[in-house]
């Protein structure tokens, strides 16, 4: 998370000006006491900006529960999910390309209860402190899924994290390619939107996204991706259905070999493809992205190999 000028709005409405104030004030009513005024005005002001700084909350090995505060349904089976954190200056301290884990305890068909824990992640990030997002798609035989579908404004997850092999840091790379599919989208989004607010600080990264879905209905967050898209000349993202509809100019059927040369950047030094959706998918592109001239790919993807799936 980039730090905040110590010239930012907050830091002279919440801080300069009080101080200021304070001591102008002493001095016009009683000068001698002008110095302990400003003594004190700094030691408040110490505190107070301490006090505002972002503090991290996830602990990699201890659950933490967090109150669901707003659920906004996108479909009949997509929400997302705003979930508090303790305080209005709590960040998860999430790196950029790592997920966290939702656990609870559930029901099982036999009778007997057990912990679940899977992993997601959020489409919020550290720059937006106080609450994370959760794009979640919830399955029939989703046990967390659908234990996050009948949670209650007021109710409460558990998380704990940071987790995952892959972390982004700027130009890591000259050039993504990226292949999503349903809510695969979710670590695709978050790098993306990590390259795109860090142009100003001279992030170069080039994207292609290909992102996959059965039909139009099912394409999640496109109009965050299509604005990104506009905004940023840099990132571009092409759509593949299964079920186009009449008159559909994108991508139809599987993601294929054609695709990924005709969209993603050839294989390269400093060229890397990430891969994120469901297993059949991800198992056909590995091959597909080896059969193209990229490195093999392992069967548990590692932060320095060319094709990384999470």
């Amino acid at each position: 998370m980039a730090t905040d000028s110590l010239l930012a709005r907050k830091y002279v409405d919440g801080i300069y000006i009080p101080l200021g104030l304070l001591v102008f004030g002493t001095a016009i009513v009683k000068r001698e006491w002008t110095v302990y005024a400003l003594v004190l005005g700094v030691v408040l002001g110490a505190v107070k900006f301490v006090n505002s700084k972002p503090k991290k909350v996830l602990k990699p090995d201890v659950f933490q529960e967090f109150e669901l505060k707003e659920k906004t349904i996108i479909s009949h089976n997509v929400a997302i999910y705003r979930f508090s954190l303790p305080h209005p200056n709590a960040i998860l301290g999430l790196p950029i390309g790592q997920h966290i884990s939702i656990g609870a305890n559930l029901p099982q068909p036999d009778g007997t209860s057990k912990d679940i824990v899977r992993s997601y992640t959020p489409i919020s990030g550290d720059h937006q402190p106080g609450y994370i997002d959760l794009l979640i798609k919830s399955y029939p035989t989703g046990n967390i899924s659908r234990h996050m579908a009948s949670l209650a404004v007021g109710q409460t997850i558990r998380v704990r994290g940071p987790k995952g092999a892959f972390v982004y840091t700027p130009n890591m790379v000259r050039h993504f390619g990226m292949v999503a599919g349903g809510t695969g989208i979710t670590p695709m989004l978050q790098v993306v939107k990590a390259i795109i607010r860090g142009r100003k600080a001279g992030d170069r990264t080039e994207v292609d996204l290909i992102f996959a879905n059965v039909t139009e209905q099912d394409i999640l967050l496109r109009e965050d991706l299509d604005q990104l898209a506009r905004e940023d000349k840099g990132f571009r993202v092409h759509y593949v259905l299964d079920k186009p509809p009449a008159g559909w100019t994108g991508g139809v059927g599987y993601v294929t070999a054609e695709m990924v040369q005709k969209w993603l950047p050839a294989a390269a030094d400093d060229v890397k493809i990430l891969l994120c959706g469901p297993p059949p998918m991800i198992s056909g592109l590995k091959k597909t992205t080896e059969s193209l001239g990229f490195k093999k790919a392992r069967p548990v993807s590692k932060l320095e190999d060319q094709v990384f799936a999470f």
